[in-house]
């Protein structure tokens, strides 16, 4: 059976074989976005004469599983005394309690920016945003800072490994029990959501399931707890349904692992994961054909995301014109895209958190179990107005957010320095870069082609535009919020 599938393999990656050609500026600019955020003129000349499988090669063989950035130092400090906290009457107390925690996680987002502007694995931290989404849990309700820290390593530990060793670890984790209330869940009053998420959303898709499958499914979970002291997955043997369950034509005395193996052995499994991957890195227009095929890809390789992630990034759609600068940036990718891009200076990263809420993608704060929805949606007269200053400010090295006016950011410590300029005769904003890129800015249709995902939607606003004010346009420019 393995050999077979690795025959399977072989010959679906070779129906999909990339075009074997140096790529040219556009083409590793699109890669960049895609995969990253922003595409420094440094990055894109690291693959300039790489064909596109030996760069995408190269961003798979030097992802990242860890986090460069020191954590906020309460992560592994004492852990709060939720039991007292849940059982107190004391109101001031737990005012005190409440306000500690939101100060966690103001630090513990900023943190988090501060890892996605640092890192040499920028696809690593795009694969960790992408699963944060695909299977969210919100600082609102969960409310331990420590458990979405701790949530945000597994992702990114397994961003790019094997998806059945994620859903798994996903599973039992403290931050998703907590979230959809698997901690509440026991024999006799087994509790639904994690399981009715675990089909609807994270694997199969509506219509591939039934309401039986998701009962059955439920009383599989029961007994999954956390220990609030060590706040590690724990076991409650008597909470748990030990009788037998029907989960997807799979009958037995089930338990939660063996109902992730009965929905990752259902043919729609692969497709709505990669139908997911397809929305997020090559198109908002699915192609059922290229889907299927990519699944079986997917299936073929035991649901590791390596291969899969190989073959979507070299294959033909992901490279058509017809889909380059189509797709919306997020607020993070806009944000820590613009300031990777031009290598600007930021000390402090409490100021992106906030700006992140404003722009609707709030780190550690999905909207509901579904996510953001990502796309068009992201675009309004009043997130338009928000990327335009926030672009601004950046460029111009002006302050995000003056402090008396936010007084949540004033809440939490100063985050760590992220980097320091490189080069330190060159002023802030745009000016450091233009110093920098100079010789660039002699073509505008060369730096338009390095900034934008797409030719200029308004190219009259170039004309006569040199230096900075060439490179203020183009950031104004509706393309820049595409990649």
């Amino acid at each position: 059976m393995g050999r077979l599938r690795t025959i399977v393999l072989a010959m679906l990656l070779i129906c999909a074989a990339p075009v074997a050609h140096g790529l040219d500026t556009g083409e590793a600019v699109h890669l960049l976005l895609r995969t990253g955020f922003g595409a420094a003129p440094a990055d894109v000349q690291k693959l300039a004469g790489l064909t596109r499988a030996q760069a995408v090669k190269r961003l798979l063989d030097t992802a990242r599983t860890g986090a460069l950035t020191p954590p906020p130092p309460w992560v592994d400090g004492p852990r709060p005394d939720w039991a007292a906290h849940w059982q107190g009457s004391d109101e001031l107390v737990k005012q005190a309690f409440n306000q500690q925690r939101d100060r966690e996680a103001i630090e513990l987002k900023a943190w988090w920016y501060a890892e996605m502007l640092a890192t040499p694995s920028p696809f690593t931290e795009r694969m960790t945003l992408f699963w944060h989404g695909h299977f969210p849990s919100s600082m609102d309700k969960v409310r331990a800072p420590d458990y979405l820290y701790r949530q945000n390593l597994l992702f990114r530990r397994h961003a790019l490994g094997n998806f059945r060793t994620l859903l798994r670890a996903i599973a039992r984790d403290p931050a998703m029990l907590r979230y959809l209330d698997t901690v509440a869940s026991k024999k006799g009053a087994p509790n639904e959501n994690f399981a009715r998420e675990l089909f609807e959303l994270f694997v199969l898709g509506i219509g591939n399931y039934t309401e039986r499958d998701v009962k059955d499914a439920a009383r599989a979970f029961t007994g999954w707890r956390v220990d609030e002291t060590t706040g590690q997955f724990a076991y409650a043997h008597r909470d748990h349904d030990e009788g037998d369950k029907t989960v997807l034509g799979r009958s037995g005395n089930l338990d939660g692992d063996g109902v992730i193996d009965a929905v990752l052995d259902h043919p729609a499994a692969a497709r709505h994961v990669v139908s997911r991957l397809w929305l997020e890195f090559v198109s908002d227009v699915p192609d059922r054909a290229e889907i299927s095929r990519l699944a079986q890809i997917f299936r073929a390789a035991n649901y590791e995301l390596k291969p899969l992630m190989n073959a979507l990034l070299t294959g033909a759609a992901f490279w058509a014109p017809a889909n380059r600068g189509t797709l919306v940036k997020s607020p993070v990718e806009f944000a820590v895209g613009t300031i990777r891009t031009f290598d600007l200076a930021l000390p402090d990263t409490r100021p992106l958190v906030e700006f992140g809420r404003r722009l609707r993608q709030d780190i550690f704060n999905p909207p509901n179990v579904r996510g953001w929805p990502g796309g068009t949606a992201w675009i309004s007269s009043f997130t338009l107005l928000a990327r335009r200053d926030l672009a601004d400010r950046l460029l111009r090295g002006q302050e995000l957010v003056r402090m008396q006016d936010n007084q949540m950011m004033m809440m939490a410590a100063p985050s760590a320095p992220i980097r320091q300029v490189a080069d330190a005769g060159r002023g802030p904003g745009v000016a450091g870069w233009v110093a920098a890129h100079g010789s660039l800015l002699q073509d505008p249709v060369l730096v338009a082609g390095l900034i934008l995902a797409r030719p200029p939607m308004e190219p009259e606003a170039m004309r006569d535009a040199g230096g900075a004010a060439l490179v203020e346009r183009l950031l104004l420019d509706p393309a820049y919020h595409l990649k």
